[in-house]
């Protein structure tokens, strides 16, 4: 589908880190928190165009990182996800498609959390 000039989907991906902090992660949770900042400005300043900027807060999912956590971290990072389960990616994938679909036509600026309850706001 071709699309005017003019037109954009801007998706980043953050962490739920960016919002409520992670400990022992200072800079990742703060380079986190600067994309959903970024996210929301950007939304703002090109709010009067065809181009939307919007952002995915997912929690961990089960990815090959994990190979190098021990149990007790992965234990620790599950304990905190309402859920009781991590993230899979096709979720993730689902909600980034739409978000960068023609039939986002209206939202723009929005975090949208993928936290499993991890993070209600």
């Amino acid at each position: 589908m071709a699309h005017a000039p003019g037109y954009g989907r801007i998706v980043n991906i953050a962490s739920v880190a960016g919002k409520e902090g992670n400990p022992n992660a200072s800079a990742y949770s703060e380079s986190k928190a600067a994309i959903i900042a970024i996210t929301k400005s950007l939304g703002k300043e090109l709010a009067e165009t065809d181009i939307a900027v919007n952002c995915v807060t997912p929690a961990a999912a089960r990815t090959r990182i994990f190979d190098q956590m021990s149990q007790e971290h992965i234990d620790y990072m599950l304990s905190k996800i309402p859920r009781a389960r991590f993230a899979e990616l096709d979720e993730t994938a689902a909600m980034v498609c739409w978000l960068l679909s023609s039939e986002n036509s209206f939202t723009t600026g929005s975090v949208f959390d993928l936290s499993g309850g991890r993070a209600t706001y």
